[in-house]
């Protein structure tokens, strides 16, 4: 990731969309709680001109979502939490997070529909990401155009799956329902026959994006079902890997903020919402953090290449299927044991 003096530079311009809508008598200790490979981007570009605007000093909490918001929702002492928008619906299921009033937050009207309220009145999206399908177009003489096309006969040994207890396992049962023409969560009989004979063209399952990565930079695998945050290494290990363009759309995938309802600091957790969804912080972490990192802020401008590896523009939003964390949470168990039945533990 390239930080030099305009990096400092960009921090101190993101001070000014950072401007304090709230403030704090004295300084405070406001507590983040945030996956922590990012913080090298975080530190400068959000929270040293936050800190400096709102006389505060942040500190993070970092480690894996399950962790963060069971010691969020249970021990406290959490101001404002990052979560993919699976965890982020698991703790509105167990009543962690306040709702969010957006008429406090300036930069909302600027956001995509899509990023606004997304799991209901709780907080909004703050990146965009994708679940779909990657190949090796040198492989096949036929594009894959559709998530159906996995079920292609000459495709038989060729993909990497990923396992159910991922993020794209259920949202792969999601289609296979739709290609033999039901509803998976009306039909799980359906979806998950489905499924099984998706089984001969299945290489191998993988549970991380570092497995699918040596799977297909080897050759062992030459279709992948992949999150855009894993794309670069893959590109990068082999370069004739591209992403399928599928006619019913790739998944859209989204990280949010919360609030918890412990929080000490709300009116500045507003604040620190409001600050990390303006235009100048969207566009600085699309550009500095790139994969999986697609501004939800319509208002942001990218070049063609500094877009290239991003969910990016009103098309591209649009053109994803949403995730439905609230159904998929409900079936997870009843469907947890359907796989298993077809693929094995």
């Amino acid at each position: 990731m390239p930080h030099s003096k305009s990096l400092l530079q960009a921090g101190a311009l993101a001070a000014l969309f950072c401007l304090p809508v709230f403030s704090a008598q004295a300084q405070e200790t406001f507590v983040v709680s945030n996956w922590g490979y990012s913080n090298d981007f975080y530190e400068p570009f959000i929270f040293e001109p936050f800190e400096k605007e709102h006389n505060v000093r942040i500190v993070t909490e970092t480690g894996g979502a399950p962790e963060r918001l069971n010691k969020a929702r249970i021990r406290g002492g959490v101001d404002v939490i990052l979560l993919t928008d699976k965890f982020s619906q698991i703790g509105i299921n167990q009543g962690a997070f306040e709702t969010i009033d957006s008429s406090k937050l300036s930069n909302f009207d600027e956001l995509y529909d899509a990023a606004k309220n997304p799991q209901g009145e709780y907080g909004p999206a703050y990146t965009f990401g994708r679940y779909g399908i990657v190949y090796d177009k040198t492989r096949t003489d036929t594009p894959i155009t559709s998530w159906c096309d996995l079920w292609r006969d000459d495709f038989a040994g060729a993909i990497a799956m990923p396992a159910f207890n991922t993020t794209g396992g259920p949202l792969t049962v999601m289609m296979a329902g739709k290609c033999a023409g039901s509803d998976a969560f009306e039909d799980p009989d359906t979806a998950f026959a489905k499924m099984a004979e998706l089984k001969p063209n299945i290489v191998k399952t993988f549970s991380s994006g570092s497995e699918l990565t040596n799977l297909l930079s080897t050759g062992e695998a030459f279709i992948g079902l992949a999150q855009d945050y894993a794309f670069p290494a893959i590109q990068a290990a082999n370069p004739n890997i591209g992403w399928a363009e599928l006619s019913e759309g790739d998944f859209r995938m989204m990280n949010t903020y919360n609030i918890p309802k412990n929080a000490k600091h709300k009116e500045l957790a507003l604040a620190f919402i409001d600050c990390s969804i303006s235009m100048q912080a969207q566009k600085d972490a699309a550009i500095e953090l790139v994969s999986g990192s697609g501004p939800v802020n319509k208002t942001v401008e990218l070049t063609p290449e500094q877009a290239s590896q991003l969910v990016y523009g009103e098309k591209a939003v649009l053109s994803m299927q949403p995730t439905p964390y609230d159904k998929l949470l409900d079936v997870n168990d009843d469907w947890e044991r359907r796989w298993n039945e077809v693929f094995g533990r």
